[in-house]
Order: structure tokens, then C-alpha cells, then sequence
């Protein structure tokens, strides 16, 4: 997976609908994630679009996420998120201010509020395990 540093210095060279191309690209670079794992239990709430995330990991106490979602760009706002805390320490996930470190992508006013909606909650999500796992 690419770091988000590299992702938005691309990202910053494009315009409109290059940078949906640029999400549905990264979309497509999330490792898969089994249909066995698309559970309730996993699925992030206040998505428009369905999304999971799932904790398939923690060796020595780095996390390590698979996630999908059934909408491309939504997907790829999925690989964002996950490309800023993707095989860290637990610790510094939950620590981690994800929201800042997606700023620079400005998302909310480069998409529709319905696809930027549920990444607080996927944020959250994230950072409840990683706490879990840092105590």
C-alpha cells in the first residue's frame, strides 16, 4: 500500500475528475477482503455506501486492516484512510489525529457530503481498536 505522503503528492497535480480516477485506482489496490468477513459485525455505520473494515492483524502491536466497501470512489476514501494507519503501532494509531493527516485532501469539498459522511465513524472505528490493543 502506499504511504499517504505519496498519494497526495499526486493527488495534488490533478484536478476534478482525475482525482476520482486517482480514489477509484486506490480502491483498487486494497488487499482483499474475504466476503466471509462483510459481516454487521464489521460494517461501519453511517456510510451511504456500504463499507467494512476489518482488524485482520496486531503483530507485535502494529495494526493491520482489511477493508471494502461496494461503492469505487467510497472505496477509495476507504484506502486513504486505511494508508494512514496501516501496519503502525497500536499506539500511535491511537494517538493519531487521522482526520488531520487527511486534511490535505480536502475531501469534503471535493466530494458529495453523502460519500464523506461515514469516515468519521470509520475513523473512529479504527482508533477504538487500536486503543484496545496499545492498553
Amino acid at each position: 500500500m502506499r504511504s499517504l505522503s505519496d498519494i497526495l503528492e499526486e493527488y495534488e497535480f490533478l484536478e476534478g475528475d482525475d482525482r476520482y480516477g486517482l480514489l477509484i485506482e486506490l480502491g483498487r489496490t486494497l488487499e482483499p477482503m474475504p466476503d466471509a468477513l462483510k459481516t454487521d459485525a464489521t460494517l461501519v455505520r453511517g456510510c451511504s455506501a456500504a463499507v467494512w473494515v476489518y482488524p485482520a492483524s496486531q503483530q507485535e502491536q502494529k495494526l493491520h486492516f482489511l477493508a471494502d466497501s461496494n461503492a469505487a470512489i467510497t472505496k477509495g476514501i476507504v484506502a486513504l484512510v486505511i494508508s494512514a494507519v496501516q501496519d503502525r503501532p497500536a499506539s500511535e494509531v491511537a494517538q493519531m489525529d487521522v482526520m488531520g493527516a487527511l486534511a490535505p485532501f480536502d475531501l469534503k469539498n471535493q466530494l458529495s457530503s453523502n460519500r464523506t459522511q461515514g469516515v468519521p465513524n470509520m475513523i473512529g472505528l479504527v482508533k477504538e481498536h487500536a486503543a484496545r490493543i496499545a492498553s
